[in-house]
């Protein structure tokens, strides 16, 4: 930034119960927030006051369309969109309304996106016109949902046989720009507002429950922490239906009176010209986006550093001044903090659940996510142990990794923020056991002028995290296994240079069968089209084995694959495959590859992830 930040504009105080509704409806009315924008969208702009009547005309409609709303008859809302303002008037609408909705992942498919519309027990679906092929080729499986509740979100300019949304609502309120009374409906802070799904390592993707005051609380210990103001303009580019982008960026920037800017969807090109022309200040992001960033970034300026700081960094227009999220590496976030002209980058841990949190601060180890303030918070080996500290060598390694490294775990009688999985008590059990909340996550803690900070260290074995997203290694594993050349198949993350990790699988062919690189893609892209496997799921690396080891209850030994991963070191002669991105076939990885790809981590200071 070419410019010092000007002082800090006052929060306006907002004197009202912790819901939504009345969080939306005491902004609307307050004499110096109401007429700001609140969301920008391209040429579109809805200022608060415009927020709260649509979400007002919204929740007014659904309670309609749902009528009788009890125990058999949930008030249950769901939606697959995109970014877009309306999917916020949706929320608006159900947090008035004391509705809750459902953000489905607009990346399932078949099988498993019915499975969760069912399991929601959802009674209306809100779709985008570009979503709508998806639920089409699912409609007859949906046990819940009428059609005449189907409802479209115009947002390419093309025809459809459902009804429109904006259609329906005029038919029913009051057209758009009417200010109604908020409806009569009885809602408190503990009133299940929105369901966020994350994938399990069972089954369907879990849905967890959020209330009022959960998304309320967190957005403003977050605000509060990057010391945000009614000036903040956040940039909505990751997945709105995803806590990522509710908690780390509508929830703070709503909390002091900012606005947001909205895109679809994430675009490393649009990046730049977005930040500039809606005088973004801030960005909530997971790893992988910060190096497309970069990425096009590079491109774009042919890697002249003297230039990109003069023209994006310098630029007058940019006012990009902080950016929280996680997964991003060292190098990626000094570089990002210099080509945008940042003031800091805050690394996090946490999960949808929220019963652990960490917060990255200024002067904290290189690559940590922040300070473990809460004293219930420890490592814990397979044995349920607490993990010692890591010691480190002069060069930072770690010298005790293997007793070091454990599950990030909370030994308390509470679960904190997390408040349970909906309809789902067996991975509530599953999650919170004897006394302790299991993240699925593995780390290890730093012990420095008495503090306790967090390094974030993979996921245990039955999960993958890629793209900021968590889902099932085993449900990768069993598509997979639909092959007809394969016998057994079994998925695991695997080292990624940038970001949290990649999918890798491991395959045993049939008798007589020889892998093919292309048919294998071809197969993948199948299952993508009609087969319920998110593009996210497709191998970034296949390893074919002539049999696995087995544990004693015939399970697979994933840890083992997952600690040689694609290391040619250990594997110099496995049948090893790659696709990068953009890649439309797997193709051999050879051992240059390998010394190829291990420059890479060195430079991203991840080496270490190859050598554990």
């Amino acid at each position: 930034m070419s410019d010092p930040q000007p002082t800090p504009l006052v929060i306006p105080k907002f004197d009202a119960p912790l819901t939504l509704g009345a969080q939306i409806e005491a902004r609307a009315l307050h004499p110096d927030v109401g007429s700001r924008p609140y969301l920008r969208h391209d040429d579109r702009l809805w200022t608060y006051r415009q927020y709260r009547d649509e979400s007002v005309r919204l929740a007014h409609f659904l309670l309609e369309r749902l009528g009788t709303v009890d125990d058999a008859h949930p008030g249950h809302v769901a939606m697959i969109m995109e970014n877009h303002m309306e999917l916020l008037a949706l929320y608006g609408a159900c947090g008035y309304a004391g509705l809750t909705l459902f953000g489905v992942n607009t990346g399932l498919r078949g099988e498993t996106l019915a499975g969760v519309l069912n399991q929601s027990r959802a009674r209306l679906l809100v779709v985008d016109e570009r979503l709508l092929p998806q639920v089409e080729a699912i409609r007859a499986q949906l046990e819940h949902i009428p059609e005449a509740n189907i409802l479209v979100v115009p947002t390419a300019g093309g025809t459809f046989d459902v009804e429109a949304l904006p259609v329906a609502v005029d038919a029913v309120v009051q057209s758009e720009g009417a200010a109604l009374d908020p409806p009569q409906v009885d809602v408190g802070p503990d009133t299940n507002l929105m369901v966020i799904y994350t994938s399990g390592t069972t089954g369907l993707p879990k849905g967890i429950n959020n209330n009022h005051f959960k998304l309320l609380a967190i957005g403003m210990a977050v605000s509060g922490n990057l010391q945000l103001d009614p000036s903040a303009v956040g940039y909505a580019c990751m997945p709105l239906f995803h806590s990522n982008a509710l908690f780390l960026g509508v929830q703070p920037t709503f909390q002091v009176g900012g606005s947001i800017a909205i895109r679809e969807r994430f675009s490393a090109s649009r990046f730049v010209p977005d930040v500039l022309a809606q005088g973004v200040t801030y960005w909530n992001y997971v790893g992988e986006p910060v190096h497309y960033v970069l990425s096009a970034i590079e491109k774009e300026y042919g890697g002249d550093v003297a230039r990109i700081r003069a023209e994006v960094a310098q630029h007058p227009d940019n006012h990009l001044a902080y950016a929280i999220g996680n997964g991003a590496s060292p190098p990626d976030l000094d570089r990002f903090i210099d080509w945008l002209g940042l003031e800091d980058m805050f690394e996090l841990y946490g999960s949808t659940e929220a019963a652990i949190s960490t917060f990255r601060k200024l002067g904290d180890p290189r690559g940590s996510v922040g300070e473990v303030t809460d004293e219930a918070v420890q490592i814990v080996n397979e044995k349920g142990q607490p993990c010692p500290p890591a010691e480190l060598d002069e060069d930072g390694k770690i010298l005790n990794y293997a007793e070091a490294v454990g599950e990030i775990c909370r030994v308390a009688p509470d679960t904190s923020l997390f408040q349970g999985y909906f309809d789902n008590a067996d991975a509530n059990d599953s999650k919170y056991r004897d006394g302790v909340y299991h993240s699925g996550d593995l780390g290890h803690i730093l012990v420095r002028d008495g503090k306790r900070h967090l390094f974030f260290d993979g996921r245990t074995d039955d999960w993958i995290r890629k793209d900021g997203e968590n889902f099932s290694a085993a449900q990768v594993g069993r598509l997979l296994q639909e092959d007809p050349n394969v016998d057994l198949a079994a998925a695991y993350g695997a080292p990624c240079v940038v970001s949290d990790e990649l999918v890798m699988a491991a395959l045993k062919l049939v008798p007589g069968a020889e892998f093919d690189p292309q048919a294998f893609f071809d197969f993948c892209e199948g299952r993508v089209r009609d087969g319920g496997m998110d593009r996210k799921w497709i191998p970034d690396y296949v390893r074919v084995v002539l049999d696995f080891e087995f544990t004693g209850t015939q399970k697979i030994l994933v840890r083992n694959l997952k600690k040689d991963h694609f290391n040619r070191h250990r594997l110099p002669d496995e049948p090893i495959f790659r696709r990068t991105r953009g890649d439309t076939t797997f193709r051999p990885f050879s051992k240059d590859d390998y010394e190829a790809l291990r420059a890479d981590f060195v430079a991203a200071e991840r080496d270490g992830q190859l050598d554990r």
